[in-house]
């Protein structure tokens, strides 16, 4: 009997045994499930999401071409520890076909990844060739290109992996428009990304406008491919890209002018030639054009001079040019009477055989003014002034003027105030006091500042300045706001600064009579060189020395501004030569009529050939 119970309790013992030994394994099952769920689930979403990278906007000439734009790029990686080292060759062959980066390239990228892991094998994709690595991809994958690799929990496999990276600025046409589109620099977001900011020009000027932008939202169930299957459920955000900027410039007329000032800074060995065409009544600036340009792609060590707007960032003492401004204000006082004659201090010595009289001078308390040419008389009138650049009939006419009288008007003119032109940097430029202190501490009117002010010297001004003072003189009177961009473009939707108010500098009578002068100057003055028949042409040369540190340097400054116009357009246009030939056999390129005047006319022609001037022969007898 004894027997038989200690057989059941044996039993029962290894049915308890057993039953332990069961609901420990469940219990390890089930933790184990549990923990696999929680932690090491890898299964892959049917949804995904990504961002579109929005880019910056685009500068467009006047005719439509796109000076500069931003493309998206990609990045391409691998994790080469998933990269199958039989198979690395078919790798970097295909990769190398389809990317159209060097085999070489990839293969030395490969091969000297010091510790494994994630490898860029490039970070500038274009979209199109971003859409055929993806594909690649996926057919590495089906020719197990790539293996997978244990990780804790289970296995992983990584192959070509194609990212947006950012954006690349794209200068169409290299180093047309420079200095005036600017340049651009790189940043990095938050999220990683390559985007861009604008430094110089154009760029800098509709920086925020041009980087307005807002990236694009895409979410929904997606293929085999990765890519986004869209239905009714899917989310579609639009990006939007940033602000284009339309300018007045055409394409056509800048590069031929900027073909123009490459060949003149050869043959005069300037250090820079600079252009504009304005349209006379409107602003509107149709060209403005450097020698001195570079490629924003590719910035090396020699373009940093050339990386300033020295239109607007100059400042020079522009000489000649202003004699018909500071006359204009005598004129428009009514102090200049008709045929009044001017005495012109030359009577010191004989004539020569030509019979012309030694070169005027005029005492201004210890300072003697002097005129470069030789008159054939003694007394001049408005004309000969004007047409053979007197500095001593000029300044005559200035002392007319009371110190605040002369200071106001030079600065109604635009002279030491920005022009409003939608450029970065704008200089003003300076200008004299009006007063000087006496001995006894009394203020005085400084009569030298006056005479030197009226031909040029001892005040500083900007090449845009001159550009805008000289509209004025084409215009009845008014001046007008020189005007780059014609409107920009928001997904678009045409937006248009408020029209500027033109404001009235002289009267239209005292415009016209400075304008005659102005076309006599070049019919038989100074700007002979730039006659064209068939065409209404004004302006005035001017030839000043540059200087630094209180002191005149054997380095000149030659310019010539003025207007054409052929009955139905006028323009007014500028040319500064700095620092052109001044000894040797050339000696003679530093005046204006030998270097700023011969170029003046060579845009007049490009005008006439691009159909924006029509020479008429009725201008031929209005002229005669």
């Amino acid at each position: 009997m004894s027997s038989i119970l200690e057989e059941k309790k044996n039993k029962v013992k290894k049915i308890m045994l057993l039953f332990f030994f069961i609901l420990f394994l469940l219990l390890i099952l089930i933790i184990s499930i549990f923990d696999t769920m929680n932690s090491y689930r890898r299964l892959p979403s049917l949804e995904t999401s990504k961002k579109e990278l929005s880019v910056r906007g685009d500068i467009i000439s006047s005719d439509n071409f796109k000076i500069t734009t931003s493309k998206k790029i990609y990045k391409a990686s691998i994790d080469t520890r998933h990269l199958d080292e039989n198979k690395k060759e078919l790798f970097i062959k295909l990769f190398s076909i389809y990317s159209n980066i060097p085999y070489k390239k990839i293969a030395k990228k490969i091969a000297n990844v010091k510790k494994p892991g994630n490898l860029v094998l490039s970070y500038n994709i274009d979209s199109k060739t971003a859409k055929n690595l993806k594909e690649l991809g996926f057919k590495l994958r089906r020719l197990k290109v790539f293996k997978s690799r244990k990780v804790p929990g289970g296995k992983i496999l990584r192959g070509l992996s194609v990212n947006e990276s950012g954006e690349k600025r794209i200068y169409s046409y290299e180093n047309t428009l420079t200095p005036v589109v600017g340049y651009i620099t790189k940043f990095e977001t938050k999220a990683g990304k390559t985007k861009v900011k604008g430094i110089k020009g154009l760029e800098r000027k509709f920086d925020e406008l041009l980087n307005s932008s807002k990236d694009g939202v895409l979410s929904g169930n997606r293929d085999v491919l990765s890519y986004i299957s869209f239905d009714k459920n899917s989310t579609i955000k639009q990006r939007v890209d940033g602000a284009n900027l339309v300018l007045n410039i055409p394409l056509k007329l800048q590069k031929n002018n900027e073909m123009i000032l490459d060949m003149y800074k050869k043959k005069l060995g300037a250090e820079e030639i600079i252009v504009s065409i304005m349209e006379s009544k409107t602003g509107k600036i149709l060209s403005l054009a450097s020698s001195n340009r570079f490629n924003p792609e590719k910035i090396y060590q020699k373009d940093i001079p050339s990386l300033n707007v020295n239109a607007v960032e100059y400042q020079f003492e522009p000489g000649s040019i202003v004699k018909p401004i500071a006359i204009s204000l005598v004129l428009d006082k009514n102090r200049i009477k008709k045929n009044e004659l001017l005495f012109a201090y030359n009577t010191k010595g004989k004539a020569n055989k030509k019979g012309e009289w030694p070169r005027g001078r005029y005492k201004l308390g210890r300072w003697s003014i002097k005129d470069d040419h030789r008159f054939k008389k003694h007394y001049l009138t408005l004309d000969d002034i004007v047409i053979f650049s007197s500095n001593i009939g000029t300044l005559q006419y200035a002392q007319r003027l009371s110190g605040p009288e002369f200071y106001e008007g030079m600065k109604r003119f635009g002279f030491t105030r920005k022009t409003g032109i939608d450029l970065p940097y704008e200089k003003k430029g300076v200008m004299p006091k009006v007063w000087q202190f006496s001995a006894n501490d009394k203020k005085k009117e400084d009569n030298v500042y006056k005479a030197t002010v009226s031909y040029g010297q001892g005040m500083t001004s900007t090449f845009m300045q001159l550009m805008k003072a000289y509209s004025v003189f084409d215009n009845e009177g008014v001046m007008v706001t020189p005007k780059i961009l014609s409107h920009i473009d928001i997904n678009g939707d045409k937006y248009k600064e408020d029209k500027l108010q033109n404001k009235r500098i002289i009267s239209k009578k005292t415009a016209k009579e400075i304008k005659r002068l102005l076309v006599k100057t070049v019919d038989k003055g100074t700007g002979k060189a730039a006659r064209i028949d068939g065409l209404i042409i004004g302006g005035k040369t001017g030839t000043a020395q540059k200087a630094r540190q209180g002191k005149y340097l054997k380095e000149y400054i030659s310019s010539f501004f003025g207007f054409v116009n052929d009955g139905e357009n006028s323009y007014t246009i500028g040319v500064t030569v700095l620092d052109p030939i001044s000894t040797g056999k050339h000696w003679y390129y530093h005046y204006a009529s030998w270097s700023a005047v011969p170029v003046f006319k060579e845009v007049i022609n490009n005008l006439v050939k691009l159909n924006y001037l029509t020479p008429k022969n009725d201008i031929i007898t209005q002229k005669k």
